[in-house]
């Protein structure tokens, strides 16, 4: 069964995220609502990651280094000013998507085995994830016109 490479993939996707989250949130503290949000979404993450823990001990973890990779990749640091927050959000974003989309195959996973506790775990934490994909895009949106047409 392979339904034990994406819990870890997800397991370590979310730590990934709750990283690059308080990173983020300790960069961009100028921001009135950056760092007490960006932390907010960082515990969520972690909270995320310790109700996928049974399930990842029941099916024997075993996954990839796919969100390393894709952090390594995505997010090597906060950048500073207007258009590095934009872009810091854009990576949160891209992570989270990532997230998003491992929620989507464990949770047909979930409902193939009739695991109605795994299943439960993925819609709550899936609905999470969406509403901080609609946070980030939210915030993107508020950032890109100083960003983008205001000089620094």
């Amino acid at each position: 069964m392979h339904l034990a490479h994406y819990l870890g993939l997800l397991h370590r996707a979310q730590l990934t995220l709750a990283d690059a989250f308080r990173q983020v949130a300790g960069a961009h503290g100028d921001e009135p609502d950056i760092e007490h949000l960006c932390r907010r979404q960082a515990e969520r993450c972690d909270e995320h990651a310790a109700r996928l823990e049974p399930f990842a001990r029941r099916y024997a973890e075993d996954a990839p280094n796919e969100p390393e990779r894709l952090h390594s990749e995505l997010f090597r640091g906060t950048r500073t000013g207007g258009i590095g927050l934009l872009r810091d959000l854009q990576d949160l974003y891209l992570m989270a998507a990532e997230c998003d989309v491992c929620w989507t195959v464990v949770g047909q996973a979930a409902q193939g085995l009739r695991d109605r506790a795994l299943l439960e775990v993925v819609t709550g934490c899936e609905g999470e994830t969406a509403l901080q994909l609609a946070w980030i895009r939210t915030r993107m949106k508020q950032a890109a016109p100083q960003a983008l047409v205001v000089a620094d």
